[in-house]
């Protein structure tokens, strides 16, 4: 088959496209052909092996995984010999090791049937962001109806689904951009729009129940400054960090304030989850969230993508489309 792999880390030039062995599933897996892979931060870490520190996971001097992407949408190729909740024929989405393919192997509790309602392009747009933003405001933000919430990055992967979650589950929502993406998170939903190239958040004193801090890499004085006295900062961004640990010294710092204050500083990776999925499935065939798809790019033209999403310039999210 082929697939987008990268034998050494560094920059998209390292990207090539190979002909592979097609992987086998195992007992809980399921083979999908892949008909669209989503592009996330995550692929560009794995690529780079930055930070530093993340290479205790991708590999310490070369990637232990060649094939890049970790979300998918496609047609169900194969089954292992557990597996229940799928067929041969199925449309699901999910993730996806290795999904810059023509197939890739999942397992089962990790995929969801696909929107009806969504594209293959759409739907793998989904699982890792959708997922993490929907953890980030549930699971650890613990959103209440009526709550104000300031979700900085708004107009990223990440942040253009918080921001339509949040107002789904009763939120009053703050969303953060750049001047150009402004219109893009007043189209999602949010309430209000703050331009970071302003700093119009320093006016924002004491306003937040929740902040998500998706994007940039403001100081805790800063975050706390923005959050009602018993408010909660979830800490997800930071590429600006350094080379070694990228935002996690920020976020340490966070976690190990937290206990000596009113307020709740946090942080947490987010879990691959198919009940996730179902979860934004619904609120999907609700209509009260829509993948902001920006751009969907070739198999061939992988490495231009990545190149985009790098540069900062997408609008929501980026897909590659591999087949069918």
């Amino acid at each position: 088959m082929r697939a987008v792999t990268h034998e050494t880390y560094g920059s998209a030039d390292v990207l090539t496209i190979s002909h592979v062995d097609r992987p086998l599933p195992q007992e809980h897996e399921v083979l999908l052909q892949v008909r669209a892979a989503g592009l996330d931060r995550g692929a560009w870490h794995m690529m780079t092996g930055n930070p530093y520190l993340g290479r205790l996971f991708f590999g310490l001097r070369k990637p232990r995984r060649h094939v890049l992407g970790t979300e998918a949408a496609g047609v169900v190729e194969a089954v292992g010999s557990a597996v229940s909740r799928f067929s041969v024929g199925d449309e699901v989405y999910g993730f996806a090791q290795g999904s810059f393919a023509e197939y890739a192997v999942a397992r089962e509790d990790r995929l969801a049937p696909k929107p009806e309602s969504l594209t293959f392009d759409q739907a793998a747009a989904v699982p890792v962001s959708g997922g993490t933003a929907l953890q980030a405001l549930t699971d650890v933000g613990r959103l209440q109806q009526g709550q104000t919430v300031l979700i900085s990055g708004a107009s990223g992967g990440v942040g253009s689904y918080a921001v339509q979650i949040a107002k789904a589950l009763g939120g009053q929502v703050t969303g953060v951009a750049s001047t150009a993406k402004l219109d893009l998170v007043r189209s999602l939903g949010a309430d209000r729009v703050l331009d970071y190239t302003r700093n119009e958040l320093a006016q924002d004193r004491g306003r937040y129940d929740l902040v998500l801090d998706i994007a940039g890499n403001p100081s805790l004085t800063r975050l706390r400054a923005a959050l009602t006295p018993t408010g909660t900062a979830v800490i997800m961004g930071g590429e600006e960090g350094g080379s070694f640990s990228g935002g996690m010294n920020r976020q340490l710092r966070a976690v190990l304030l937290s206990p000596f204050l009113r307020q709740r500083l946090t942080t947490f990776i987010a879990k691959q989850r198919g009940s996730d999925l179902e979860r934004l499935a619904a609120l999907i065939e609700a209509g009260q969230v829509a993948p902001s798809l920006e751009r969907t790019y070739p198999l061939d033209e992988a490495a231009e993508a990545v190149r985009h999403l790098e540069l900062g310039n997408a609008r929501g999210k980026v897909a590659i489309s591999v087949s069918g």
